[in-house]
């Protein structure tokens, strides 16, 4: 059963909070949280992806960034990750998730590129990918509720 849901990224400031609001809005019955494994703790979204999920009508401007540790990662039933190199690394400081890391284009074969000081169109495009991911795994965690 999938009760919390991990979404991670490295700043916890682009990808992750987007991946997070989108799943909060699909699954209002799961605790779906966020973390970076290299989080810029205490920082706000970046303007971009506040201005983007603004415009799904989703608001991130109170996310504030932290960093990933063992009592988040081993509480969390499901770990949704951006890359391969992310659920690695996961799994080697966190041995207990191993089986509960994927990656957020696992299923469809993608990863999701890091848009970090990068222009709007690269925010556009891990939006996409993280949608497409997102609409992917929703189904999924439904069917273990």
């Amino acid at each position: 059963m999938i009760k919390t849901v991990l979404v991670v990224c490295i700043g916890n400031i682009c990808r992750s909070p987007m991946a997070e609001a989108l799943l909060k809005q699909a699954l209002p019955e799961a605790n779906v949280v966020s973390a970076g494994l290299g989080a810029l703790v205490g920082q706000p979204a970046d303007p971009h992806a506040v201005a983007l999920v603004s415009g799904l009508g989703l608001d991130i401007s109170g996310h504030r960034a932290r960093q990933l540790n063992r009592a988040i990662a081993t509480q969390a039933d499901l770990i949704l990750v951006m890359d391969n190199p992310q659920k690695q690394e996961i799994q080697r400081q966190y041995p207990a998730t191993t089986g509960r890391v994927f990656r957020l284009g696992e299923l469809a074969r993608f990863d999701v590129p890091d848009p970090y000081r990068e222009a709007l169109p690269a925010f556009e495009n891990a939006l996409q990918l993280i949608q497409r991911g997102v609409e992917v795994w929703v189904p999924r965690i439904q069917a273990l509720r």
